[in-house]
């Protein structure tokens, strides 16, 4: 079983469905099979892993859809949480 979930393919993050340790790999499935990403500090269950680089001001994409941006540079591997991420940016729904 995998470790994170990939909800849309134009996402830039995957959900840990467990928590994860830093240096530990997050396998999640794409359309092809699966992925991994390793993991560079300690992600909690339910939080966002990075897959991409993601830069200052950038979006981050899940559901498909941005649900905020970068407060700072983000590599990938990196937890995703409210520390790095401006969520007022995110489109009302």
């Amino acid at each position: 079983m995998g470790k994170a979930v990939l909800v849309n393919d134009k996402d830039n993050v995957v959900t840990a469905v467990s928590d994860i340790k830093s240096g530990e790999d997050a396998v999640y499935r794409v359309s092809s099979g699966t992925k991994q990403i390793k993991a560079s500090e300690d992600i909690p269950y339910g939080h966002k892993i990075a897959l991409t680089e993601i830069a200052k001001g950038s979006a981050i994409i899940k559901y498909g859809e941005m649900i905020g941006r970068a407060k700072q540079d983000i590599k990938p591997g990196q937890w995703i949480h409210t520390h790095n991420t401006d969520e007022t940016y995110a489109p009302s729904r």
